[in-house]
């Protein structure tokens, strides 16, 4: 028992660090942006580029932990984000500091695949869904509390600050893992190798188009091109699936309507919320004219539902309908963009409580049942190819819709994110965003009620 302790312990500890890195350096842009004398696009990509190699190769490092085994894939994914955050403080041009944090996106995916394989290990029956559960939590926290820290570090340190405390943390994990249990590579397991790159690099060049675009120009050759690549991509990646005889992905999973609603409900949520979690901490000190600290402290009206509301989800999905439950909490997420259309100079928390509660509540009331209920709309055999499929694409979603908000933005404000004009834009923005959350709301009802119940076996 204290083995199962000391593992989930340090799972846990490297899982914190993750989100915090991504909604922690959201508050450390418009700082990073003024000591680097980065452009708006550049500047984009220190999230951009963590998140869409964190999306990109999350499946492709799962499927490692299996062949190479899961500590030693754990081990790696560690020992890369820590080395990527270590050189992220002493960067000293936007460059360099891009191409670290798309490094350490590489190995964040790696650590949180091999550390829930190697949970997926350790804990058996019940005790396994506690652990998952517990990991989920770590997640949210740190995703949560990431704009409020990194707004302290920011405040206090500067914003290499926000990266040193990740550093410092995953080499504390690093030197715990020789206490992790081993394991044995799975026999006869291959990686999906072109079913890898199609993902991973129609995920990147979508990622690359929409951050660039608004400085090169939408109609330029080079974002016209990668918008056609991606959909060739996006084309042929089903042909390769079914031609790997180890794919990534059964893409008969995807016929399941209610696995399919669910995946939907989950991506439209983070499309919302995580955006907003970015791009909000930049308003709220250029426009607004509060510091990095008070700006992650507000943000906790946003993030705090998403940490407190999960219990009462739970029961609530004892008590309704789960299609009421799903398709509800999407609405929710709607609701509080649309209220989010009268933000202004003069916003305070008090006006802004209601639309960012209502946005962190529809996280918050979905939170692990979400992801239990995909799992269980599958047949056994197909739980853990269905839960990397639903992870992957509701990180992907989360990714293309921080790049999808930042392009608007970038182009709106004409590469400036400051004035008047960052709240007409912030304003456009929201209300696009209740408008994909309401349409999203529909069709997660239409898919979840015209799905069909697992087969009994």
């Amino acid at each position: 028992m204290n083995n199962r302790v000391l593992v989930l312990a340090v799972v846990l500890l490297s899982t914190v660090t993750f989100p915090l890195t991504i909604t922690g350096a959201s508050i450390a842009l418009p700082d990073i942006r003024a000591r680097l004398g980065a452009g708006i696009s550049a500047t984009q990509w220190v999230v951009n580029g963590y998140n869409a190699a964190f999306a990109g190769f999350l499946v492709v490092t799962g499927s490692l932990a299996d062949i190479l085994g899961r500590r030693r894939v754990f081990a790696a994914g560690v020992a890369l984000f820590c080395a990527a955050n270590a050189v992220s403080v002493l960067a000293g041009g936007i460059v360099t500091l891009n191409v670290v944090r798309a490094l350490g996106g590489i190995g964040a995916a790696a650590a949180v695949a091999g550390g829930g394989a190697v949970l997926a290990g350790t804990f058996p029956g019940a005790s396994r869904a506690r652990a998952f559960g517990l990991l989920g939590t770590t997640l949210g926290a740190g995703l949560a509390f990431g704009p409020t820290v990194g707004g302290l570090l920011v405040d206090a340190l500067g914003w290499r600050a926000v990266f040193g405390l990740p550093a410092v943390v995953s080499a504390l994990v690093l030197a715990c893992v020789p206490l992790l249990p081993r394991s044995t590579p799975t026999p006869g397991r291959r990686l999906d190798v072109p079913g890898a790159a199609v993902f991973t690099g129609a995920l990147l060049l979508l990622i690359f188009a929409l951050v660039e675009a608004p400085e090169l120009g939408f109609g330029s050759w080079v974002i016209l091109a990668s918008f056609g690549l991606v959909v060739v991509l996006a084309a042929v990646f089903p042909a390769v699936e079914r031609r790997s005889a180890d794919p990534m992905f059964d893409l008969a999973v995807l016929a399941n309507r209610r696995f399919l609603a669910l995946s939907v409900a989950a991506g439209s949520i983070v499309f919302v919320l995580i955006p907003l979690l970015v791009y909000l901490p930049s308003y709220l000190i250029s426009v607004v004219g509060l510091g990095p600290g008070a700006a992650g402290a507000w943000l906790l009206l946003l993030t705090g539902p998403a940490v407190l509301l999960p219990t009462a989800g739970a029961a609530l999905a004892r008590r309704l309908p789960a299609v009421v439950m799903v398709a509800g909490s999407v609405a929710l997420t709607a609701a509080g963009a649309f209220g989010l259309i009268t933000i202004g100079p003069s916003s305070t928390p008090w006006t802004l409580l209601v639309p960012l509660a209502l946005t962190g509540a529809g996280m918050g009331l979905s939170t692990g049942l979400l992801d239990g209920l995909a799992i269980g709309s599958v047949r056994p055999d197909q739980a853990g190819v269905a839960a990397g499929m639903f992870n992957a694409s509701r990180l992907a979603t989360e990714t293309i819709g921080i790049a999808v908000v930042g392009a608007v933005l970038a182009a709106l404000t004409h590469d400036a994110l400051a004035g008047p004009d960052y709240t007409t834009a912030l304003r456009w923005v929201c209300c696009g965003l209740g408008v994909f959350a309401t349409l999203a709301t529909a069709g997660v009802a239409v898919l979840h009620r015209h799905g069909s119940a697992v087969p009994a076996t």
